[in-house]
């Protein structure tokens, strides 16, 4: 059953532009948890079966997880304009700060509190993306494999990675491919 379309949408290929500039500029260290939060339930572009439907693929394809994210809502409203624009505007303005941040830590590098700052940012990071997974998790109530197995291959994963060390590659084949496969099986006629 596809999940219905959001009431609001993008007004305009600059609209997403300046969308997705302004979440890339939020988001340092990653912009998971600020994506959901702005296109699910800020301006209702995504209703969250249509978020998680989305970051699930973005996730498996190559490249940048909210770059493909971007591809996508871009996409969905206005094509190829779209697309362009919201990757645009996930990139332009960014490059630009992440340029002038690399000539000042190339002069500050060896300073403590700059390294200090730096792993401080990383544990933020860590925290909006535990975030953004504990929001989606009621989503996974309605998957075909039901929320009990959902739970089971969660848990799969993060055992996988965090306590085995096995490659993420290997995690999304093996667990993504059979989860994958499994939930085919249950939704195909």
């Amino acid at each position: 059953m596809q999940p219905s379309p959001p009431a609001a949408h993008p007004q305009s290929p600059r609209d997403l532009f300046v969308s997705f500039t302004w979440l890339a500029l939020q988001g340092f260290g990653g912009v998971l948890a600020i994506v959901q939060r702005e296109m699910v339930e800020k301006k209702k572009w995504l209703t969250p079966e249509q978020f998680l439907e989305d970051w699930a693929v973005a996730q498996v394809m190559p490249g940048p997880n909210v770059i493909n994210l971007a591809l996508m809502i871009g996409d969905r409203y206005f094509g190829l304009r779209g697309a362009l624009a919201a990757v645009a505007g996930m990139l332009t303005i960014p490059l630009a700060v992440i340029l002038a941040l690399a000539v000042l830590y190339a002069h500050y590098a060896g300073n403590p509190q700059v390294a200090a700052a730096l792993r401080g940012m990383g544990a933020v990071s860590g925290g909006l993306i535990a975030a953004t997974g504990v929001k989606l998790v009621p989503q996974l109530r309605k998957h075909p494999l039901g929320f009990a197995t959902c739970l089971v291959i969660m848990a799969l994963v993060f055992v996988a990675i965090a306590v085995l060390k096995i490659p993420l590659g290997w995690v999304l084949l093996v667990l993504g491919g059979a989860a994958c496969i499994w939930t085919w099986k249950r939704i195909a006629p």
